[in-house]
């Protein structure tokens, strides 16, 4: 038997409960991951506690929990290609992350995502980087972000912001954050302007020159932007549904381009792009990781151990 992350009806962190399960083996052309650290995103909460959202992503109850996964691959199926026993690995699959033991398609499904995993990178900061670093990556290339440009982000201090901020810095961007005052300091570090978000954001940006957008959280950072005449096609949003606002650009991890990920980890080995996981929680601690990370005032990741 082993662990995994169930819930039998949707609702809050109190529906979440560690079962024993079957231990799964894989077919042909799968690979099972021993997992041992598992990221946590806005998403996963809301799946578990949205029926509607559920839907989008083919998940009825009962159900497992989270995306975002880092481990090692102990068993191979017949026919995988690309990983043997003893690779270390991350990626991401839709609701059944936060276990034991998971099962990937090689290549992957189109809801799943595996790569190896760097040596030099921790399977803790690997489990970060799917679904927040992909989203990142898709947000900035999808507005084409380059050097010379002022960057507005909104939502710059969650687990998306952070790595926009920081390869938008990389692209040679100037950042503009989006944040509760509280995290002006940590934003900041990353090397962002911060600015209060809410009612007036045009106005308190008007004078700083902003050329593009990206909207993590919402439409208000990019209704700013386009008060601001910033050009629709220079403004995206991740969470904002497939038609957002103006005619801006709507995107998410599965757009990111193919060597996103690489650039991710070549830039966290380089030392220039630094991952901050602000808590981590052994399962059995996985209502409390939920509560705090569904809090929304976390500085960075919220990771799961196995």
């Amino acid at each position: 038997m082993s662990r995994a992350v169930i819930y039998e009806t949707f609702g809050g962190p109190e529906v979440l409960e560690v079962r024993e399960v079957p231990e799964p083996h894989p077919g042909p052309g799968a690979i099972r991951v021993r997992v041992t650290a598992a990221g946590l995103n806005p998403m996963d909460w809301g799946i578990a506690a949205r029926p509607e959202l559920s839907a989008q992503f083919g998940i009825t109850v009962p159900a497992g929990f989270g995306y975002d996964f880092a481990g090692v691959v102990d068993e191979v199926g017949s026919g995988a290609t690309g990983f043997a026993v003893g690779d270390r690995v991350h990626g991401g699959a839709m609701g059944r992350a936060v276990a034991d033991f998971l099962l990937v398609e090689t290549p992957p499904s189109a809801t799943e995502m595996v790569w190896h995993t760097p040596d030099g990178i921790g399977d803790e900061v690997a489990a970060t980087l799917p679904v927040a670093g992909m989203t990142a990556a898709a947000a900035l290339a999808a507005i084409e972000v380059r050097s010379g440009d002022t960057v507005l982000i909104g939502g710059a201090a969650g687990g998306v912001g952070v790595f926009a901020v920081q390869l938008a810095k990389l692209a040679g961007a100037k950042v503009i954050g989006t944040a509760a005052e509280g995290t002006f300091e940590f934003l900041r570090g990353l090397g962002a302007e911060p600015v209060a978000y809410g009612p007036g954001l045009a106005d308190r940006v008007r004078t700083l020159g902003v050329t593009a957008a990206t909207d993590l959280f919402g439409t208000e950072t990019a209704e700013a932007a386009l008060a601001l005449g910033v050009p629709p096609e220079r403004i995206s949003t991740v969470a904002a549904g497939p038609n957002p606002p103006g005619g801006v650009r709507a995107t998410g991890g599965f757009d990111a381009r193919p060597d996103a990920m690489a650039h991710i980890c070549d830039a966290i080995l380089a030392g220039t792009l630094v991952v901050p996981v602000a808590a981590t929680f052994p399962i059995e601690q996985i209502r409390d990781a939920v509560i705090q990370q569904a809090g929304r005032h976390v500085h960075g990741k919220i990771v799961i151990t196995l």
